[in-house]
């Protein structure tokens, strides 16, 4: 097999192939390997034989939980009939390795952007009775509790907020975060006070980096997060690293219109991001997330 990369040795391909035959049902026998960048958690690959390409995702064998729990939670999405996710194949791992093998979709950076707004609120749509999910999963490569909840308040303070909170105090992260973080837990109930939000399906990480379109320019979504939630926090994290053009958000607003606080509300939830990013990448965060906080509490009193 040819290899774009000479570590790729060593990585569980003979495995991986074995299974794709299996779930297939056809012998896969790999002919190509090249290496895909982009991601900074797990090494990506698309492999190939002489007719099909599969897209592969490789990490250590103790992660195999995290790559079930993506590929449940493409299946989900999928599921919902709302937007085009890489369809998951298969997922296994041995002694050294966990793998995902997904559909192969030559991404391209442009496409109707439009067409992912409505998508993504066809997909807020699909509501479950409860907050949470069946599985828990990851946020980046922070586990994500999904504990169900018929309460979107106490499911916020407890498996979100909380938890990231309580992570970073973990990390060393104490003093005034932790005291601001305290205050806002609290009292963070009353920006809820005129909505009352549904448990709609999310992608949950839903960055820049995590849309594309496919070679006919219809939106592609992957790398999820899901759980049911409030639909305001998948739209705040659009607007959080920015890389979503006008059209996309006037589609979403069309479609759905945001509910009076959302200009408040998306800073509280995009609070959770700049937490987590504080927990994986250090203290470089730790003035954002404090400011943030700062920030809410004085719209509160």
């Amino acid at each position: 097999m040819k290899r774009g990369s000479l570590h790729t040795t060593t990585l569980p391909w003979a495995s991986i192939a074995v299974q794709i035959s299996r779930y297939t049902q056809q012998v896969f026998t790999p002919e190509s390997l090249t290496p895909i960048g982009g991601g900074c958690i797990n090494q990506t690959f698309c492999i190939r034989d002489h007719e099909r390409q599969y897209f592969a995702k490789l990490n250590k064998a103790r992660d195999l939980a995290m790559f079930e729990a993506e590929a449940a939670g493409l299946k989900e999405i999928l599921d919902s009939a709302s937007l085009r996710v890489p369809r998951p194949l298969c997922c296994g791992s041995n002694h050294d390795h966990a793998w995902l093998v997904l559909e192969f979709i030559d991404l391209q950076n442009q496409g109707d952007a439009a067409a992912l707004g409505i998508g993504l609120a066809s997909l807020h749509r699909h509501t479950a009775e409860t907050f949470g999910w069946i599985r828990d999963n990851t946020i980046g490569s922070t586990p994500q509790r999904n504990t169900t909840d018929s309460d979107w308040i106490s499911f916020w303070r407890q498996y979100r907020l909380g938890y990231q909170l309580n992570l970073a105090r973990k990390n060393g992260y104490a003093g005034s975060l932790q005291s601001l973080g305290e205050r806002l837990l609290s009292e963070f109930h009353h920006f809820f006070t005129d909505t009352l939000p549904l448990p709609s399906l999310l992608h949950g990480d839903l960055w820049g980096g995590n849309y594309a379109f496919d070679p006919d320019g219809q939106p592609v979504i992957f790398d999820p997060a899901v759980y049911y939630g409030d639909r305001e926090t998948d739209l705040a994290m659009t607007e959080l690293f920015g890389g979503f053009p006008p059209d996309f958000h006037a589609a979403y607003r069309d479609a759905w219109p945001v509910e009076t606080g959302y200009a408040t509300r998306k800073q509280f939830y995009n609070l959770y991001h700049i937490l987590n990013h504080l927990n994986l990448f250090g203290p470089q965060y730790l003035s954002q997330a404090e400011t943030i906080i700062k920030k809410l509490l004085a719209e509160l009193y």
